[in-house]
């Protein structure tokens, strides 16, 4: 299992777009693979799930990946965070 944590630094959190972003590159890979916030745990290939989170500017959250291709799928999502300015 690989895991990465990040604090949000977009102005506005995790809304449709970056979030829509996200769940993309989340979806190329085979892995499971999950954004925890607040106690609570959510698929990341699922864009409701994420948007239900409610993640907003200066949240701490942990992505987490469990499968054949789980460090490349944490790559590619600290990629796309940080190339969309969503954390540093």
């Amino acid at each position: 299992m690989e895991k990465r944590d990040f604090t949000i630094t977009a102005e506005a959190g995790l809304h449709a777009r970056p979030a829509t972003i996200l769940v993309q590159t989340a979806s190329k890979f085979t892995s499971d693979i999950s954004l925890a916030y607040n106690g609570k745990s959510v698929n990341l290939k699922s864009i409701m799930g994420v948007m239900s989170l409610g993640v907003g500017q200066n949240a701490d959250v942990t992505i987490t990946a469990e499968g054949d291709d789980e460090a490349k799928a944490i790559e590619a999502i600290a990629e796309t965070m940080t190339k969309e300015g969503l954390a540093d």
